[in-house]
């Protein structure tokens, strides 16, 4: 199957990042990151059971804490978590519609453009100093003031990048990606998410890669001209022993001769 059929397979939620739950050790990481502290008004939009809600008000002692959730049946779990803590409070809703004016401290997670693109409007209505909290990448096109990998924390007032080179350099530190960036970018977050099961662990971070790559490919800030051997290696794998095509994600033609092994090529 190719990428979009494999993705067909995945409920919609876990595709756009709505059904992933982050351990707290990854969210007081997240936490420290973005200095908050007992000032600040937290908003986690799309909280699930409200477990950053919980952690920002008991163990970071925030003025308040607000978390936003879609769903009714974990809004209703989130609320009973943060049962008793006065500071904090669930708000059952589309996050997209609600008020975050107030937040001085924003934490999301969702790859979906279109919610990511939705996003980045509502959080121009957010105070100078307001910090954003992400996962993976600044929203849109942002610079991020603070970069620990796959975490990062935009300021406002936000900086815009003038070109994809320009943000990807301070998010990776390099103005190109090449394959073994892409590795070990993706070994990275898989390690530092904590979401990952140890057996899917592997492929997980081959598939991974070679999405960051590609993408890279595409958007003209690989380090190489053509595809290189190891991605036409592990491009092979997939197709061959796990029945995942990744050849349609490729919207750019190779500079030279080498090219993606077609379907059914040994490796």
């Amino acid at each position: 199957m190719n990428i979009d059929e494999f993705l067909s397979t995945l409920p919609e939620n876990v595709v756009k990042g709505r059904e992933v739950e982050l351990a707290d050790g990854v969210v007081k990481k997240m936490f420290k990151l973005a200095g908050l502290r007992k000032g600040d008004v937290f908003y986690h939009l799309g909280c699930r059971q409200g477990n950053a809600v919980k952690i920002a008000a008991k163990e970071f002692g925030v003025k308040k804490a607000v978390g936003i959730e879609l769903d009714e049946k974990l809004a209703a779990k989130a609320r009973k978590k943060v049962a008793g803590i006065k500071s904090a409070a669930i708000e059952q809703g589309d996050m997209l519609k609600a008020d975050i004016s107030p937040a001085t401290v924003v934490m999301f997670w969702f790859s979906d453009p279109a919610t990511v693109d939705a996003m980045v409007k509502k959080l121009r209505t957010l105070k100078d100093g307001a910090r954003v909290v992400t996962v993976w990448s600044p929203p849109g096109m942002m610079m991020p003031d603070k970069v620990e990998f796959p975490f990062f924390v935009c300021k406002k007032p936000f900086k815009r990048a003038r070109s994809v080179r320009q943000q990807i350099k301070a998010v990776y530190g390099t103005e190109c990606i090449d394959f073994t960036a892409s590795w070990l970018l993706a070994e990275r977050y898989i390690d530092a998410l904590e979401v990952v099961p140890g057996e899917y662990r592997r492929f997980v971070n081959m598939l991974q890669s070679m999405v960051i790559w590609i993408n890279a490919w595409n958007m003209g800030i690989s380090c190489e001209d053509g595809v290189p051997p190891p991605v036409q290696t592990y491009l092979g794998i997939l197709r061959e022993f796990f029945g995942l095509d990744l050849s349609d994600m490729f919207t750019r033609a190779p500079k030279d001769e080498s090219m993606v092994p077609p379907a059914g090529m040994n490796c």
